[in-house]
């Protein structure tokens, strides 16, 4: 039998947990003649050890565990808790109907009987590794439609763009999306192509950033039999045929391709790369950059005729910086989409939390604040039912946040309308001052610059009051 891990192109870590060491050299050399990695386990410690070092791809697990502080069961049941996406596979020589039936209800992709056979255990580690995969993929394909289909935040700017693409997705017209990296270009571009008369059709992405000036071509026209490796190549622009190719960062396309490109547009008609055949196709184009291609016109780096063929209607997308008052609409999506792909429950953004976010300046935009997002699912201490505060975000958001964002009591004041906020503070400020100078009022009258009377009124206001001295008020008797 072909090596599953290059005949299947699987990931290749598998976790063999039995007490018996021969039976775990047998699994393991049976398994490394396919290419695949096997780690070792013994007893219920060293499983949940090797797991948490590094999340196997899939977990081989008998069921009876002599010394063992679980058995397969009950670690079966604790990693289909932890890690749902695992698959299992359960092993036993003592094996029956009613253990099988059990496994498989507590998540157990298959049940094998000791002594098992070499080929039956080959077959099944592939199809539950095909089947994890496959559910991988599924949930991711989900996650970024879900990210795709929708345009966040209710600001006007925001609101701006929403008009605009509905005006322009069923005319068919070229579009030519501008906006800082991380904005958003591409959800808008799939927008335009989802509200148009070829939402049915393809919709093709090719970023001219990432290619080489070599191979663009070839991947935007395809090649002819012969070329290359031999086999013919179909481009990007027949992929999109009847729907909407997506050129991001245009910009970057050679002088010599943005040449073809403009004719393109012009007859719909192009030859692949060593053909002499020509493609007629019906393709939408629309385009995107986070250069100002008016200035790269200027300095020759982009064609003025190809620039004024994509932008027969711009659309801008604004910074994330220019629209502040979407953050917390888009932080709690991005929030939930994480926890929903991590499967742990959601949580909220406390309200120090959510300032801080609103007063980062986002160099990297949305696609930053995604990123955030996901960071603080998987860093975020504490109990999952707390709130999200400050001090749990990123670093780099969080040394940027105003001071008092940063201050102990910042989550509760920053919920509290300024005169609230100010008694707090002020509460706060006085009682570290007196507690300071051990109580003494007179003292802490002179630091603060008020006089003593003036502070036994304040404090008095506050609910802060000493004891039978006068001059000194202690922390214990601080209400």
């Amino acid at each position: 039998m072909a090596s599953l891990a290059k005949e299947k192109g699987l990931t290749n870590d598998i976790l063999v947990v039995d007490d018996e060491a021969d039976i775990r050299a047998l699994i393991k050399g049976i398994l490394n003649d396919e290419g695949l990695s096997v780690r070792e386990a013994g007893n219920a410690d060293e499983t949940f050890k090797a797991i948490s070092a590094r999340k196997p791809n899939l977990l081989i697990l008998d069921i009876w565990l002599s010394g063992s502080t679980m058995d397969g069961m009950q670690i079966l049941q604790a990693v289909r808790r932890d890690y749902p996406m695992m698959p299992v596979i359960m092993i036993s020589g003592h094996g029956n109907i009613d253990t099988a039936v059990s496994a498989i209800k507590m998540g157990a992709y298959d049940f094998i009987e000791k002594p098992f056979k070499s080929d039956r255990l080959i077959l099944q580690v592939q199809h539950a590794l095909d089947a994890a995969r496959l559910m991988r993929e599924n949930q991711e394909l989900k996650f970024r439609a879900g990210d795709d289909s929708e345009i966040l935040g209710k600001s006007p700017a925001i609101n701006q763009v929403r008009q605009i693409i509905d005006r322009v997705a069923p005319t068919g017209s070229r579009v030519l999306i501008s906006g800082p990296p991380g904005s958003g270009k591409e959800v808008v571009a799939r927008a335009l192509h989802r509200q148009s008369k070829r939402a049915e059709e393809p919709f093709v992405v090719i970023n001219c950033a990432m290619m080489e000036p070599d191979q663009i071509e070839v991947e935007l026209f395809g090649t002819e039999h012969g070329v290359g490796s031999g086999q013919r190549k179909i481009g990007k622009f027949e992929q999109a045929h009847g729907g909407t190719l997506y050129l991001d960062e245009v910009g970057d396309m050679p002088m010599e391709t943005q040449s073809k490109i403009v004719r393109l547009l012009q007859e719909q008609v192009f030859m692949r790369v060593g053909g002499t055949m020509r493609v007629e196709v019906d393709v939408r184009v629309i385009a995107s950059s986070s250069r100002d291609l008016q200035i790269d016109i200027q300095t020759g780096v982009v064609r003025q005729d190809l620039y004024y063929r994509l932008s027969v209607v711009p659309i801008r997308i604004p910074a994330l910086a220019e629209r502040r008052e979407d953050i917390p609409v888009i932080a709690n999506h991005f929030l939930a989409r994480a926890a929903e792909t991590a499967g742990i429950p959601v949580r909220v953004l406390a309200d120090d939390a959510m300032a801080a976010l609103q007063a980062y300046h986002w160099p990297g935009n949305v696609r930053q604040l995604r990123n955030a997002m996901e960071w603080v699912v998987i860093m975020a201490t504490s109990d999952a039912g707390e709130p999200i505060h400050t001090d749990m975000l990123p670093p780099d958001i969080t040394s940027s946040a105003p001071g008092v964002l940063r201050w102990e009591k910042g989550g509760e004041i920053m919920g509290l309308p300024l005169r609230d906020a100010r008694e707090m503070f002020e509460r706060e400020y006085l009682l570290a001052q007196v507690t300071r100078f051990g109580g003494n009022i007179s003292r802490t009258a002179t630091f603060i610059g008020m006089e003593r009377s003036a502070l036994h009124r304040k404090l008095k206001l506050l609910g802060m009051h000493g004891g039978s001295n006068e001059n000194n008020v202690t922390a214990e008797n601080i209400n």
